[in-house]
């Protein structure tokens, strides 16, 4: 059981849920999309959402910025939340427009509040829960899709449910957070996609 709750960290990081969210769009969608553009979109996003955090990361630890990949103080999560800043910024610009790719831009554009929202957290030395930041900001999404396109997604929702209890789980366990950075998280998550919902639904 310990093993299983300290992998569940692993399995569902930050870095991978913004990715998460853009394959399920793609999937329940009911546009058309050609594939080369879809494919296209997926590869840049991989790239500067995982694999380029994951440089920055050893590159920050050259540079003893960081101590480990679990940034366990406040201090330094503050230069890899700055660098992920910098990328959704990137993303929003040269990767996602609001004429194309409405839903996704506003779902990193709340990325992108709740990223800088940290960032002020983590300078004035509160370490909100980016776990939870990141599943419950993927559920919001997955529940505005589905009110959207008014699709059935209902088990879907109620594993991303499951999935918050799971995680937060895995955080105390790991006693990697207290229940008020977990909380907290969850709010700085989930209030942006639902406060811009109001923009695209």
């Amino acid at each position: 059981m310990d093993k299983l709750l300290k992998s569940i960290s692993y399995i569902f990081h930050p870095l991978f849920m913004p990715i998460a969210g853009v394959i399920f769009y793609f999937s329940k969608s009911p546009r058309y999309f050609q594939y080369n553009v879809v494919k296209g979109k997926l590869i840049a996003l991989f790239i500067l959402t995982i694999l380029l955090p994951i440089l920055i990361y050893f590159i920050l630890k050259i540079l003893n910025k960081v101590n480990t990949i679990k940034l366990e103080t406040a201090r330094e999560r503050v230069y890899p939340l700055i660098a992920n800043g910098v990328i959704i910024l990137m993303i929003l610009k040269h990767i996602l427009s609001p004429s194309q790719d409405l839903e996704l831009y506003f779902f990193f554009l709340g990325i992108l509040i709740s990223t800088m929202v940290c960032i002020v957290l983590a300078i004035v030395n509160f370490k909100a829960s980016i776990h939870m930041l990141a599943i419950s900001g993927l559920c919001m999404f997955f529940i505005a899709l589905s009110i959207h396109y008014s699709i059935n997604i209902n088990a879907t929702i109620a594993l991303m449910f499951l999935l918050i209890g799971v995680i937060a789980t895995s955080r105390l366990h790991e006693k990697a957070h207290n229940y008020i950075e977990l909380i907290i998280g969850l709010f700085i998550g989930f209030i942006p996609q639902l406060i811009l919902i109001n923009y695209w639904l």
